[in-house]
Parts: structure tokens; C-alpha cells; sequence
């Protein structure tokens, strides 16, 4: 089993840090960003995966030759079969430190979910005493607000929240183009996309790559939302609406990382050549791919 941990160890490091950054740099995503969010999506599942199996593969060595052979002689054990034999202080420590970071991730993914949670339900508290409804569109709010600006609540009980000065700046198409950009984010929940990618680089926040993913997805997910606000409307009045908002958004907004805004508009007015549909397809199963490899190494004899 040392050799599985090792390899799991390897392959987790180096999701988190060179294959982060590269992925991060790399153009493609911008042609797929669904391909894009769901590569990102597996290397973040894949990293925890290995680097907490690691430990465990490598502390539970002495039980068994693999992991399940491992698991079913800690639980014979367990219910009063033979002993388990005595494992040295490496793998101690090993076992440890993979306790030790499973308690990290999912602490810091807990406290980052429970404070999204509220800090959203007192916005949309707020929202709801001092927006005005509109009609129009079930779930908005208006606020009396002279700049003009739009964003989304997401949640159960989601919300799209416009100012005055979104519908005394924009024409009716303009406004249709930024309330299919907000529904997207909505409708496609990217704010359960973004938020693991916010705790995992919480957990680790000197490990660049892992802030490299933050920045990476957050841009995809804008991408992604501007794809679908085009297709729906016009790329034209996507591009009018966001240049007379001057890509304005409060503190509360989905995303708190998104692209330049000179960058989106070119993207929008000039959108790049989407992969071929057997790279799309490469780029699916490489992600099955990425998730698959800890797992193999787990389970696995």
C-alpha cells in the first residue's frame, strides 16, 4: 500500500499547486467554460481525495495489502475478532494528518457555507423591507437607487435585485440581457459551483494555486452567464447594458472575483471559437478521468 499512498500523495500535490496553475492560465476553458467548471470541479475532488487518502492508505499499510483488505481487519477488530497488529509511529502520524486535514476541509467548508447562509438571509431580510417588488419579474426586487446595478441573492428563496438606476439607464432589451445573465447564475446554482473553491482556498490560502482556482472558476461562472445572457438576447445589448453598468457590483453579489470588464466585453463581442465536439467530449472524460485516478488507487488491490 506505501506505493498507493505515495502516487496518492503525488497526484494530490500536484492538483493543488502546478496542475491549478496551468489550468488556471490556459485559454481553452474560455471556448468551454461548462467543460471548464466541471475539469476545475473534478480537480478540486480529486485533490482532497488523494491527499486525505494518502494518509489513510499509508497509516492503515500495516492491516492489510489494500484499503478495503485494510478497513474490513480495523472492523473485524472492531467487533471483537483477532487484534490488530501494533503499527509504528510513521504511520501514526499519518493517520493523524490526515484527521487533522479531513477536520481542516470540512471545518472550513462548514464555517464558510453557515456565514454565506446568513449574511444572505439577512440581505435578503433587508431586500425584501426596502426593495420595492417588481411585477414583471416574479422574485425581483427594486431598490431606489441611483447607479445602476444588478445582482442576484441565490439561495431557496433567491432573489434578483435591480436599482432605479438599471431601469432609468437601460432600454427594455438592455434589462432583459442583465436579468438572463443574474437568472443564469441562478437557475444553474454557480454559487454551490464557487463556494467549495472558496473554502479550499481558505484552507490553504499561502498555496497559490489553490487561489488561482478561486479567481478561475468565479471567471468561468461570469463566462458562463454571459454565454447564456447572449444566446438569449443579443451580444449587443449585453455588451450596451454592461458598459453603461461599468460592470458594478456590491460587496453581496454572487461572485466576489470576476473577469476585467474590457475582457468580458471582447469575449461577448467577439466570442472566441467553441472546442470541437470530440474535444468537448476529451474534456468531460477527462475530468471522469481525474476523479477516477484516486479512486482507483483506493480501492483497488
Amino acid at each position: 500500500m506505501q506505493p498507493a499512498a505515495l502516487a496518492l500523495l503525488l497526484f494530490g500535490v500536484a492538483l493543488a499547486e502546478p496542475v491549478s496553475r496551468a489550468l488556471a492560465a490556459a485559454h481553452w476553458p474560455s471556448r468551454d467554460p461548462v467543460g471548464g467548471l466541471l475539469v476545475w470541479q473534478a480537480v478540486g475532488l480529486a485533490g482532497g481525495l488523494a491527499l486525505l487518502g494518502a494518509g489513510v492508505v499509508y497509516g492503515l499499510a500495516p492491516f492489510g495489502p489494500s484499503l478495503p483488505a485494510a478497513l474490513d481487519a480495523v472492523a473485524d477488530a472492531a467487533s471483537g475478532g483477532a487484534p490488530l497488529p501494533p503499527i509504528g509511529i510513521d504511520h501514526g502520524v499519518a493517520l493523524v494528518a490526515a484527521g487533522v486535514l479531513a477536520v481542516r476541509l470540512v471545518g472550513v467548508l462548514a464555517a464558510v457555507t453557515v456565514r454565506t447562509l446568513l449574511a444572505r438571509r439577512r440581505h435578503r431580510d433587508l431586500l425584501d423591507l426596502l426593495g420595492t417588488p417588481w411585477p414583471a419579474v416574479p422574485g425581483a426586487r427594486v431598490l431606489d437607487h441611483p447607479l445602476p446595478v444588478a445582482y442576484c441573492l441565490p439561495g431557496l428563496r433567491s432573489r434578483l435585485v435591480l436599482s432605479a438606476g438599471v431601469l432609468d439607464t437601460l432600454d427594455p432589451q438592455r434589462v432583459r440581457a442583465v436579468l438572463a445573465h443574474e437568472q443564469a447564475h441562478l437557475r444553474e446554482r454557480h454559487d454551490l459551483v464557487v463556494l467549495p473553491f472558496v473554502a479550499w482556498g481558505a484552507t490553504a490560502p499561502f498555496v497559490r494555486g489553490m487561489v488561482c482556482a478561486q479567481l478561475a472558476v468565479a471567471a468561468l461562472i461570469e463566462m458562463r452567464a454571459d454565454d447564456v445572457a447572449a444566446a438569449r438576447t443579443c451580444a449587443a445589448e449585453l455588451t450596451g447594458a454592461l458598459r453603461s453598468m461599468g460592470g458594478a457590483a456590491p460587496a453581496a453579489a454572487l461572485s466576489s472575483f470576476t473577469t476585467a470588464l474590457d475582457h468580458r466585453l471582447v469575449r461577448i463581442s467577439a466570442p472566441p471559437a467553441p472546442l470541437p465536439v470530440a474535444v468537448r467530449v476529451g474534456v468531460r472524460l477527462l475530468a471522469l478521468t481525474i476523479v477516477g485516478l484516486p479512486t482507483a488507487l483506493l480501492l483497488l488491490p
